[in-house]
């Protein structure tokens, strides 16, 4: 197998369309079309199924993507040690985390590493709790932010960084809004608005309230935990929200409420692989927030 083939392979896979990567590729069709072939042959097997020029991937093809993109990253990752160890100060770190982390937790975290490393670059991608894990898992990432942290996972290392309380986001007209404090059994009666399926926070928040006695009424989802402020700040419903989200400011509208039963806190941590090592600029990163936080 050759690079040339394995660089074509992907972007037809991904694109699942001959003509589309070869435009992509700046190559002729016909050049992707005769590696896609040779890739094959030698092989022995079919990778895609072939419909015109668009194409999809067969089930040993899909397995192939999976590996040979893993194998990219590594050595994407072994150029980038080389570079990083001439220049450790000026190299990138490649982290992934969740949305509830992308307001102020990280980047208050890279703001303080750019004051001693200024040149330090950052790669940076959003995903969901379990395709954090997995990120990290198979190497597309070395390190993630995560929240709750993860208990045990294969190949998985977890580092706590920090706790945090959960408290009441209330629009400001609420009746309870000038409590000092409120139970979390005092919201029984108002609709909540949450983050959608998949989301390990809307999980915590639906196991405290299961754990006193109820079942919230889930008025209104938002993507993100932005759009969970303005739903409560429009007077939609009420929330919980890890403090941290809250620290810049409190969104217009609405007033922030520490719980008194339960007591909520959400671990913070950052997670790297257990059979991979850091790049320098990487262990430069993970070195400094363990200590910044």
């Amino acid at each position: 197998m050759e690079f040339r083939q394995i660089k074509y392979f992907i972007e037809v896979a991904d694109r699942e369309h001959v003509t589309d990567a070869a435009y992509a590729l700046h190559v002729a069709q016909s050049a992707v079309s005769r590696q896609i072939f040779n890739l094959e042959k030698e092989l022995g097997v079919d990778l895609f199924i072939r419909d015109g020029r668009s194409v999809k991937l067969t089930p040993i093809g899909k397995l192939f993507l999976e590996r040979v993109k893993h194998a990219m990253n590594l050595m994407e990752d072994a150029k980038k040690e080389v570079l990083d160890y001439l220049e450790p100060e000026k190299g990138t770190v490649r982290i992934a985390f969740p949305s509830s982390l992308a307001a102020y937790t990280l980047p208050r975290a890279i703001y303080a590493f750019r004051q001693l490393y200024p040149e330090a670059q950052f790669h940076l991608k959003q995903a969901l709790y379990n395709e954090l894990v997995d990120s990290v898992r198979k190497g597309y990432f070395n390190l993630a932010l995560i929240a709750p942290i993860v208990k045990e996972e294969r190949n998985i290392d977890t580092k706590v960084l920090f706790h945090e309380n959960v408290v009441a986001l209330l629009p400001a007209n609420h009746p309870m809004a000038y409590y000092k404090t409120i139970d979390l059994l005092d919201l029984i009666d108002d609709p909540f608005v949450l983050l959608p399926e998949g989301f390990t926070y809307r999980k915590i928040v639906l196991d405290a309230c299961q754990e006193i006695g109820f079942e919230p009424k889930i008025a209104f989802e938002g993507d993100d935990v932005d759009a969970l402020k303005g739903l409560v700040s429009a007077g939609l419903g009420v929330t919980l929200m890890p403090e941290m989200t809250l620290m810049d400011s409190i969104p217009k509208s609405t007033v922030k409420i520490p719980l008194r039963k339960p007591n909520l806190k959400r671990s913070v941590g950052i997670i790297t692989p257990k059979d991979r090592s850091l790049l320098p600029t990487e262990q430069l990163f993970y070195n400094f927030i363990t200590n910044f936080y």
